[in-house]
Formats: structure tokens, sequence, C-alpha cells
């Protein structure tokens, strides 16, 4: 019976076929580059890096923190809302991560320079978590530097005097390689951060 032969061999094939495909489907639900919960921007062509003083007053480039994950955040400490949220958030993260903390910088970069001096930042960014750390530089740097991260800044007057900063407010995390990996926008939360953030530190 020629034509049942056949039809056994198609049907161990489809089987052995199925099979194959749960088994692969299964190692890309596991897989820590599907689980990501953030947007993987790997290969990125821009937020090569950066050339600033933090609030120490020590000279600072993205190589000085290889080794560990890096999360990067533009904004003013005179923001009344989404950059004291998402410090809070990563110093939640921060919190969670217990030892593992260690293997993480936060870097604040200000838009704001006129403002935020060395004093300013020294008081605000290591209110969230002691480790954190604020980036300034003059008029020119920061203006680079956020161009080089396709960050929009800008002055706005307030109706009272002085003036607020508009500002894009996502979140750019780099792996321990010093590799641009993840961009986080505003209200992603800390859980989604520590997901990912805990997946970069378990990749390297």
């Amino acid at each position: 019976m020629p034509g049942a032969g056949l039809s056994v061999k198609s049907v161990l094939a489809g089987v052995l076929a199925l099979l194959v495909a749960t088994l692969l489907s299964g190692c890309e639900r596991t897989s820590p580059q599907s689980a990501l919960q953030l947007t993987d921007i790997t290969g990125a062509e821009f937020g090569r890096g950066f050339s600033l003083t933090d609030h120490n007053g020590r000279a600072r480039t993205l190589a000085d923190f290889r080794g560990k994950v890096v999360a990067v955040f533009f904004g003013f400490t005179h923001c009344p809302d989404v950059c004291p949220t998402t410090l809070a958030e990563l110093a939640q993260v921060m919190r969670e991560l217990g030892p593992d903390a260690k293997k993480v910088q936060v870097l604040f970069i200000t838009v704001d320079p006129e403002r935020d001096t060395p004093e300013v930042l020294r008081q605000y960014v290591p209110s969230f978590d002691p480790s954190f750390l604020g980036l300034y530089g003059d008029t020119d740097a920061i203006a680079r530097t956020a161009k080089d991260f396709k960050v929009f800044y800008q002055k706005q007057a307030l109706p009272g005097g002085g003036y607020s900063v508009d500002h894009s407010a996502g979140m750019y995390i780099y792996d321990r390689e010093g590799r641009l990996r993840l961009y986080a926008s505003y209200g992603r939360g800390a859980a989604a951060l520590l997901h990912d953030i805990r997946i970069l530190l378990g990749a390297s």
C-alpha cells in the first residue's frame, strides 16, 4: 500500500514540524529580548555619548560608567511634575534592585543650565537616591548633547514672570557594555523599568 506509507510519513513529518515550532516558540517567549517591555532601540545611531560635568565638578563621559546599566534622563530642577515623578520611579527601581542597584547609574542631564547650577543639582538630584548624578554644561554643551540624543527643549515664559522649560520626557537606557538599548516613554512606570533593567543586568 504505497499510498498508506506516504500518508504515515506525511503525518509523522507534520507532527515533527509541529514539535519543532512549539519548541522554537517556547524559546522566543522566554528569551530576554522578546520579554522586554520598553521600546527596544538597539543599534540606534544617536545618543552615542556626552561630555559634561557632574554635580561634584567632575568631567564625565558615558564611558565612565562602563560595566553598569545607565539610565539617562533630561530635565530641570524647577520641573513641577514629569522630572520628579521620573526620578521617584527610578529611586523605587533602585530600592527594588537591592544589592544589584550598585550596577545601575542614573544620570539627570539638565536642560536649564541657567538655573541648574552644580549646587542646585547637588541638592536636588541625590535627594531621590544618593547614587544619582546630575550633569550640566554651558548652553552650547547642553544644546549639542540634547541634539545628539534627539531631545527637544524650549523655554516658555510664565504669566507671573520667570519661565518653565518644555522638554522631551523620555529616558534612554544603556547596557553594561555602553550600548544604547531601550527607550522608556514617560509614564511607563517603575515596574516596566525594573523589569527591563533586570533583563539587561542578567544579560551582561
